[in-house]
């Protein structure tokens, strides 16, 4: 069976859970209030794609390539991206749910996440060096031997990063939230 080649398409409101995507490469696409919950993402490579709107929660991305890719306001709930192929692994995030995602051991530096929820999101031992975090959420995230030197956290806030543990050498934190840093070491700060 021969692999689909995409270019310079767009796909919109397409429920991939009832019609599968077809296996093979699309580029520079753009997926529209598309929905993938759940759906087998596996071998496909996806280059300077847009995914907008979309739902790719539980999706599987196991070998998926993701190059230069752009997702907006998309709903993508427990995905497990040290699965998806590390090979020219770019991407960014604007206004996106990743609750539940894991970063495990992935290398992703100067990753720009915008108006993003990262509650419950693992990110032990993962390179994000060099990466822009603006207003994002990161309610019980776990930071664990992560590399977030020169990372961008002044705008977001419920992060708890043990400095300890991590590289944080020249990020960025506002003073606000810099409890965040301090939580390992349970001690009271007032204001």
């Amino acid at each position: 069976m021969q692999n689909t080649f995409a270019e310079n398409e767009t796909f919109k409101k397409i429920d991939f859970t009832e019609k599968p995507i077809e296996k093979g490469e699309y580029e520079n696409c753009i997926f529209q209030n598309c929905n993938f919950s759940n759906s087998d993402l596996s071998h496909i490579k996806f280059s300077e794609c847009e995914f907008v709107g979309c739902n790719l929660s539980l999706a599987n991305i196991n070998q998926t390539a993701f190059r230069d890719i752009t997702f907006k306001e998309c709903k993508m709930l427990g995905l497990h991206f040290e699965n998806c192929s590390q090979f020219g692994l770019s991407f960014s995030f604007d206004n996106c749910n990743l609750n539940h995602t894991s970063f495990y051991q992935i290398k992703i530096r100067k990753t720009i996440f915008k108006n993003s929820l990262l509650q419950e999101v693992d990110f032990t031992e993962s390179d994000f060096s060099n990466s822009f975090f603006d207003n994002c959420d990161f309610k019980n995230a776990v930071f664990q031997n992560t590399n977030l030197e020169k990372a961008d956290f002044r705008t977001s806030f419920n992060y708890s990063i043990n400095p300890i543990l991590n590289r944080i050498k020249k990020a960025k934190f506002s003073l606000s939230e810099i409890a965040g840093l301090l939580d390992c070491f349970d001690i009271d700060i007032e204001n």
